[in-house]
């Protein structure tokens, strides 16, 4: 597949297979224009001229028992972060107050580990709901969740759930030994069930390949979740992938990633989450063609362009910041 059939995909009669999606991602770069025009159709179709902002706040830091070779608060991490079992309510309800006075879309909330005792829950469950007294939108990432607990964070409020495939169920092992693949997709059918929108993507650059990417993306599409996230490695010192050659997320590469996200979930928030100010820095005017959504002040242990200038890049490019819907 050399080139992109653009009377295929704006009458989405035809679901991408495969091979297509892998010959997207292998695209030669003279036919990139092509590409990011028919995942603007798309765009433009489903999300119109809105970018959601997101602020995320790291609500427990490190301490984790998960030996995931991206993450600096992995139990095989040796990174310089700060570690704290849950960050002061005067912090993350300040946080909760920014987001209503920029205004930005939604507060995401990370909570480092993988599992969690039903009294800290219930703590978090008594955050969530005074929270929600302001009408927050509020997506959590909380490792996994017995249905019980689910059903607490349900009945507080809480409107969605961010739990990441990160890659294909055959590159997973690469990157993580402490938990399967499977157990993630049952995770989030279990938590689709009670009635959770979900929020699921996956993490580009950490020595998987094309392959790996379509067979993610078609593993997320099989979910349909809300929103999609899609982060390009940072390479952080004290993890196993510090050294990660990451000159393949090239402009290019990345950019046909998004793209096929687009075309293979129409109808999800699809966004540039980690890397976005360093693989797209220069570039917005082509990324925000693609992505409907981005986080602005930083992910979790790293930083990122500052809530001010996120909102003057968004509206210097003519787009307006609004809250991630389902259309």
């Amino acid at each position: 597949m050399k080139t992109i059939d653009l009377s295929i995909i704006k009458n989405e009669e035809h679901t991408l297979t495969r091979d297509e999606a892998i010959s997207i991602l292998k695209l030669p770069e003279e036919h990139l224009d092509e590409l990011i025009e028919a995942a603007f159709f798309l765009r433009r179709k489903y999300k119109g001229n809105k970018v959601s902002i997101q602020l995320l706040t790291n609500v427990r830091s490190g301490n984790c028992s998960q030996d995931c070779a991206y993450c600096a608060q992995s139990c095989r991490s040796t990174a310089d972060i700060k570690k704290y079992l849950k960050i002061s309510d005067e912090r993350l309800f300040s946080d909760d107050k920014l987001v209503h006075d920029k205004p930005l879309s939604r507060h995401c909330i990370g909570l480092s580990g993988i599992s969690f005792t039903d009294d800290e829950i219930a703590d978090l469950a008594r955050s969530i709901s005074d929270m929600k007294k302001s009408g927050t939108q509020i997506c959590c990432s909380i490792g996994f969740l017995t249905e019980k607990q689910a059903l607490m964070l349900k009945e507080a409020g809480l409107d969605r759930i961010n739990h990441n495939l990160n890659s294909s169920r055959s590159f997973y092992p690469n990157i993580c030994t402490t938990h399967t693949y499977d157990s993630r997709i049952n995770n989030i059918r279990m938590l689709k069930r009670i009635g959770f929108e979900i929020c699921c993507g996956g993490i580009i650059g950490m020595g998987e390949s094309e392959e790996d990417v379509a067979d993610m993306l078609i593993d997320i599409r099989e979910i349909s979740p809300e929103s999609v996230p899609i982060n390009f490695l940072l390479p952080i010192k004290g993890t196993k992938l510090e050294n990660r050659d990451t000159s393949s997320l090239t402009f290019a590469y990345c950019t046909k990633v998004l793209a096929l996200a687009r075309l293979m979930l129409p109808h999800s928030d699809i966004r540039c989450a980690a890397g976005r100010e360093v693989y797209f820095k220069n570039n917005e005017e082509t990324l925000f063609k693609i992505v409907d959504s981005i986080f602005a002040a930083g992910y979790l242990t790293e930083n990122g362009q500052g809530i001010d200038d996120t909102l003057t890049l968004i509206k210097r490019l003519g787009y307006t910041g609004e809250i991630e819907s389902r259309t």
